[in-house]
């Protein structure tokens, strides 16, 4: 096992915390290992009458606008319960209510350097209550797709979101979607 010898923040906001540990390899070679430390966060598929509701928004790190599952993490709560995390991130992005909730399970989204959990929720039987978008998310859009399309457009490419991708085979694999 890898054992952490120091560590050191070297960058941190309100969403991240980017820290360099110096590690000791269980062959004695030492080196360092590059972590980002983030709340946990919640992907939310949102399905009623054959539609899956998808958002989109201008991604800064790939300079692009991209389709994905509503997900998110609240920094300012980030011991909060996932459940009323995913109901939250579910009301905020797309103004949508579940009246109920499935639990689907949890990945790692990149666990090579990033220790941030998504717990992965089916929100069916829903009810339109209104949008309320942080800041960051102004340009944020949210719209249904047939399952169906939305499908074809994870296949062919168009979404490229892993979170979205693995959350859905996950729900589909279990017989849930």
């Amino acid at each position: 096992m890898i054992k952490q010898l120091d560590t050191k923040v070297v960058y941190q906001n309100k969403w991240m915390t980017v820290r360099e540990d110096k590690i000791l390899r269980p062959s004695g070679a030492e080196g360092i290992y590059g972590v980002v430390d983030k709340p946990d966060c919640a992907v939310i598929m949102a399905i009623d009458n054959g539609q899956i509701h998808l958002v989109q928004q201008f991604r800064y790190t790939v300079q692009q606008r991209c389709w994905e599952l509503p997900q998110g993490a609240w920094e300012s709560r980030p011991d909060a319960d996932h459940l009323e995390l995913a109901k939250g991130e579910l009301r905020e992005e797309t103004g949508l209510d579940a009246k109920e909730m499935v639990y689907v399970g949890a990945h790692f989204i990149a666990y090579g350097f990033l220790n941030q959990t998504c717990h992965i929720y089916l929100a069916t039987q829903l009810t339109d209550v209104g949008k309320s978008l942080d800041v960051e998310e102004e340009d944020l859009i949210s719209r249904p797709f047939p399952i169906e399309e939305f499908e074809r457009m994870m296949v062919e490419g168009e979404i490229k979101d892993n979170v979205t991708v693995a959350a859905y085979g996950l729900a589909k694999l279990k017989n849930l979607v």
